[in-house]
């Protein structure tokens, strides 16, 4: 991409004025390290729901952008060109479009519900040798993900693959005309993001727009009704059923979407007149970046599914938010086909790794080791992986944020598994993307200038405690709060800056409280007064606290009759200032209760109100929890508080919010039994058929709660229900997989996940509980991995 702004105003309608700068970059996030990482680049600003970047135009300018698209007209600084549009999306949408038509190369489709990465990146694995080919970084597939990413082309390749993913009806038509795709692969279609469309069948007329002008469209006939309405209308276009392609054998990919996915790319490299793939085995493809805790104290971020530079600079930007104080290291591979002279090539990565402060290289190939006097950092380099994996030093990872980015061939998934803690083969998945999803979600059914206070108390509910913190500070909410001071002093220690409440403060905690900027939770009068102490004798005035209130739980708080005193001893206090008075809705999930919950608003209002009115500087007032957010508007205040709707759970069943967590382990033996046999303790498995049993590593002592055994839950092996044989274990556990084929020892079994039946509201009802007892029961010993596009 490289355009004047003067023929970027042309292309999409805009008010020019200014200097007339190149364009060879886009940047719509003002967090982003990426208008450092490249040339040229042109900073996007918009006026959000929540949101206004136009407020960080002068910080961009600091840190050297010259070009800005616009949705108002700015005070011109020195040196820089502005185009001003009335939509910056639709703009950039135009913008795509325009660099899309001047492409010569063959531009692919990929939609569907699911598998669209897996799709994408297997067939860039079959590509034939020295073919250049640029695909979409991660899942770029939205509305605005996709005209970025088609601005990433470069227009020498002989080959892009796109994804293109809708949620709603009305968006494919605008998709299609940005990428207006010579080829189509349709993947699997079913209830992913159904929420928004009357049916299946609306949903496929919806994905079939972007085949509108495709001259070859690749789909596959087991998935109905999407097969049968391709045939019907594109009769007369180049048609390739990958059904008619032979099916893997179980024995290479056990896994039946996995097979359908390969005969997919048979069918893709067939149509193009590439050579057919030979399947081995499904490909290991890790289509989200993975961070998760390393050896030495280090935080290790996993991104090596593909390497080019669009994908390095996303996850050097990544590096940049996870590090916070962190030195940071990166372990680099040389890069294959990317169309640059090798001097051009590693130039510009150099330029990279110096603009995103990396303290340490490590660099595995022949090439990278050429170029090594253009890094100006430590460095090191390593001819192989392996030998890299046997010689790395401690000084390069201990107490860093580590970045594994390397092409396929250098398998850095060997040096992901060296260099990640050793613990327990069970594994807690926490999409991060899923909770930016429900905190958007959220989001928008406040008024823009209502503040949020995400939850984040025990270990965010079972999902781990910093990444999650720097997610959400990321994401600009106003506050975290935590139940006890610990677990505020480690999210301070981790580099977490926002303000954090306390929720259960007591006076022990008190000084470590002052000492970590840490905000209390006052509930009573003695609180109040021991807290001022610990203020004053700390030297400190004016420090900040949150008052909670009684209007019904009573569990912690002031009650309405305590609220006189309570305003005339505030203003006595030097030493405190309230930032927020509170109070907590306890049956806003029951619509029965609903006449109690609007007598309790009202009585927090007239609580709230008089504390407000006795205080000479304004405080945030805030009583709505998750539940509340959604059924009880009138409670918005100042501030909500958002808890379980966070990780994915309304106050009923919400198909618009994504559960974030997935528990999984690995078969570790298997067991053929006869008839009559028994499993587990007290022989409470009576098996009534000859059996195959797997042993899992997960018992009660993880949080596999002990009621779930003899058949009351199955575990998913290759997507097949497997119920668990006999009583659960405290560190084990049985599943039946007779019915199971191509089950073998280490292939992979999922607790719960977000996959219907298999999730945790489902798991719930099975147990008579709620998910937040199940997710806060998951033991520290399992592992978390936090999961990023």
């Amino acid at each position: 991409m490289k355009y004047l702004l003067s023929q970027i105003a042309a292309v999409v309608g805009g008010k020019f004025s200014g200097t007339d700068c190149e364009v060879q970059s886009v940047v719509t996030d003002s967090r982003s390290l990426t208008c450092e990482l490249g040339s040229g680049p042109m900073f996007v600003a918009m006026c959000g729901a929540n949101h206004d970047s136009h407020d960080y135009i002068a910080q961009m300018y600091a840190r050297g952008v010259r070009a800005f698209l616009t949705e108002r007209s700015v005070e011109p600084l020195p040196g820089c060109g502005y185009v001003v549009v009335g939509n910056a999306i639709a703009a950039l949408q135009c913008l795509a479009a325009y660099h899309r038509a001047q492409f010569k190369g063959t531009v692919v489709g990929i939609t569907g519900s699911n598998g669209k990465t897996v799709i994408k990146e297997w067939i860039a694995e079959e590509l034939p040798a020295g073919m250049k080919c640029y695909r979409s970084p991660k899942s770029y597939n939205s509305q605005l993900g996709v005209p970025l990413s088609v601005l990433m082309i470069e227009g020498d390749e002989q080959l892009a693959l796109i994804e293109a993913g809708i949620s709603k009806p009305g968006e494919m038509e605008r998709l299609e005309r940005i990428i207006r795709p010579d080829v189509v692969v349709f993947t699997s279609i079913g209830d992913a993001h159904q929420e928004n469309f009357l049916n299946l069948e609306q949903k496929c007329n919806e994905k079939m727009i972007l085949a509108h002008r495709a001259r070859t469209i690749v789909y596959h006939s087991y998935y109905e009704p999407l097969g049968r309405m391709i045939a019907a209308r594109f009769a007369e276009r180049k048609l390739c059923d990958a059904a008619a392609c032979p099916q893997v054998p179980e024995a290479v990919i056990g896994n039946e979407a996995s097979r359908r996915n390969a005969q997919l790319v048979e069918a893709f490299c067939a149509a193009m007149g590439y050579p057919a793939p030979s399947f081995s085995e499904a490909p290991e493809v890790a289509m989200r970046l993975e961070v998760k805790d390393g050896i030495n104290d280090s935080v290790l971020i996993n991104d090596a599914y593909n390497l080019d530079l669009n994908s390095l600079a996303l996850a050097l930007d990544y590096l940049h938010n996870v590090a916070l104080s962190r030195r940071r290291t990166l372990v680099l591979s040389d890069i294959a086909q990317s169309g640059l002279t090798d001097d051009e090539l590693y130039g510009r990565v150099a330029g990279m790794v110096s603009r995103a402060g990396i303290d340490t290289l490590i660099g595995i190939g022949p090439k990278l080791k050429r170029y090594a006097a253009l890094f100006d950092c430590d460095k090191e380099f390593f001819a192989s992986t392996d030998e890299c994996i046997a010689r790395i030093g401690r000084r390069a990872v201990a107490g860093r944020a580590v970045l594994l980015k390397g092409a396929r061939e250098y398998r850095f998934e060997k040096l992901a598994h060296a260099l990640a803690r050793k613990s327990h083969t069970t594994v807690l998945e926490v999409d991060l993307d899923a909770m930016i999803h429900n905190l958007n979600y959220f989001r928008s059914k406040l008024d823009f200038r209502t503040k949020l206070v995400a939850m984040v108390k025990a270990g965010s509910y079972g999902a781990g405690d910093f990444e999650v913190a720097q997610m959400l500070q990321h994401q600009g909410v106003d506050y975290l709060a935590v139940a006890f001071a610990d677990e505020g002093v480690l999210l301070r220690e981790r580099g977490i800056t926002m303000p954090i409440v306390v929720l259960n403060a007591d006076a022990d905690s008190f000084d470590q409280m002052i000492a970590n900027r840490l905000e209390p939770e006052i509930y009573s009068f003695r609180s109040l007064a021991d807290f001022a102490d610990a203020v004053s004798h700390a030297g400190e005035i004016r420090y900040p606290i949150h008052l909670k209130l009684d209007t019904g739980m009573h569990r912690l708080g002031f009650m309405e009759d305590e609220i006189e005193r309570l305003c005339g001893e505030l203003p006595k206090l030097p030493a405190v200032k309230v930032a927020s008075v509170f109070s907590h809705l306890n049956c806003a999930d029951m619509p029965e209760e609903d006449a109690y919950t609007r007598a309790q608003i009202a009585r927090y209002d007239r609580m709230s109100a008089a504390v407000a009115a006795s205080l000479p500087y304004p405080v945030i007032r805030h009583t709505a929890n998750s539940a509340a957010i959604e059924r009880f508007p009138e409670a918005q205040f100042d501030m909500c508080r958002l808890g379980l709707g966070l990780y994915g759970f309304g106050w009923e069943h919400n198909p618009g919010l994504r559960p974030v967590s997935t528990l999984k382990t690995r078969i570790v033996q298997i067991k053929r039994l006869e008839a009559g046999d028994a499993v587990g303790y007290g022989r409470a498995g009576k098996l009534l058929r000859p059996t195959v049993t797997a042993t899992v590593p997960i018992g009660y002592a993880d949080g596999l709660d002990r009621h779930l055994g003899c058949g009351r839950w199955s575990m998913r092996v290759n997507g097949r229900p497997a119920p668990i044989v006999g009583r659960v274990c405290m560190d084990s556990c049985m599943i039946d997989v007779t019915d199971i084929p191509g089950v073998g020892e280490g292939d992979e079994a999922v607790i719960f996940s977000a996959e219907p039946g298999n999730d945790l509201e489902t798991m719930a009802r099975v147990l008579g509980t709620i998910p937040y007892e199940i997710m806060t029961s998951v033991s520290g010993r399992v592992k978390r991995i936090y999961l990023k596009e």
